[in-house]
């Protein structure tokens, strides 16, 4: 039996492990203990793989169902972070903290945030608004915004600034590419003079290439093709479009499964720091305030 489990099941695994009892994890969910067995096991057949020890003195998981179990906190995480951000999506007009976040922030990172900002402040309306880090900036300079999140490779003029997150790009092709046969790293002149995948211009990702690549003194970037998104470069790649270089964020579960291939880079430095920004001479306070701190843990 093939197919993608409910997230009721992986919510009912989880539980499992949480309790020691499949009665308890039932009553959790409000559910019939008999209908959450049922569950259990058709997440088994699903999977192909034995995840529950059911004895006399309770449910305990195997080996392979505390793995999955690892797995779907993932997953639920990931599912309570798009929710939320969703919410920030739908509520920009009468939120009562606006927010301006970049591409590779908003998709990989905001959520999660807004989400445990929420946690604490369940009445809170967040409003998200999603682009390019330049636009990001330019919102917080018309009072569009009280905080924005870049990815540029300097902190915008003009503006406070504050680090709260580290990320690195990564040099990728799909299987089967020249460079996934390469013995020795690739230079950084060798890149420049590759025709790649590349955001528009004003993008915090392009941006952090152009600066690291002319720091190495290895000139620009040229592009053989420019796309308006990360999920639109990540596709291109996959396709066998061409290389690109991409946030680790948004590509971390395309390595794991193969779909995309890291090639290694000397001579060249693609750390990149993520930024809260907000006016200069205004003290972030409230749910501003709060945010920002979470995204700094």
């Amino acid at each position: 039996m093939t197919g993608v489990p409910d997230l009721e099941s992986l919510r009912l695994l989880t539980l499992v492990e949480r309790h020691g009892s499949l009665g308890a994890a039932a009553a959790e969910l409000g559910i019939a203990q008999p209908s959450a067995s049922k569950r259990l096991s058709t997440l088994e057949r699903r999977l192909g793989l034995a995840l529950v020890d059911r004895t006399r003195r309770g449910s305990r998981l195997t080996p392979a169902g505390q793995v999955v179990a690892g797995w779907a906190q993932r997953v639920l995480a990931e599912v309570a972070g798009l929710l939320d951000g969703a919410q920030a999506l739908r509520t920009q007009r009468d939120a009562e903290l606006r927010v301006a976040a970049s591409l590779t922030v908003a998709e990989y990172l905001a959520p999660v945030w807004i989400g445990e900002l929420r946690r604490h402040h369940p009445d809170l309306y967040v409003g998200l608004q999603v682009m390019n880090s330049e636009h990001v900036a330019e919102q917080v300079h018309n009072g569009t915004v009280e905080v924005g999140f870049v990815e540029s490779p300097r902190a915008p003029r003009g503006l406070t600034s504050r680090r709260v997150a580290a990320d690195q790009l990564v040099v990728v092709v799909a299987p089967g590419h020249r460079w996934t046969r390469r013995r020795d790293p690739l230079t950084a002149r060798e890149l420049s003079s590759t025709p790649l995948l590349v955001r528009e211009r004003g993008s915090g990702t392009r941006d952090t290439l152009d600066h690291a690549l002319a720091r190495a003194g290895a000139g620009s970037i040229r592009p053989l093709l420019e796309l308006g998104s990360t999920a639109a470069v990540r596709g291109a790649v996959i396709a066998g479009t061409g290389p690109a270089v991409l946030s680790e964020l948004a590509i971390r579960s395309d390595l794991d499964l193969g779909r995309l291939v890291a090639v290694p880079v000397t001579g060249i430095d693609l750390h990149r720091a993520l930024r809260a920004i907000w006016l200069p001479g205004h003290t972030l306070t409230g749910p501003a305030a709060e945010l920002v701190a979470i995204a700094r843990r």
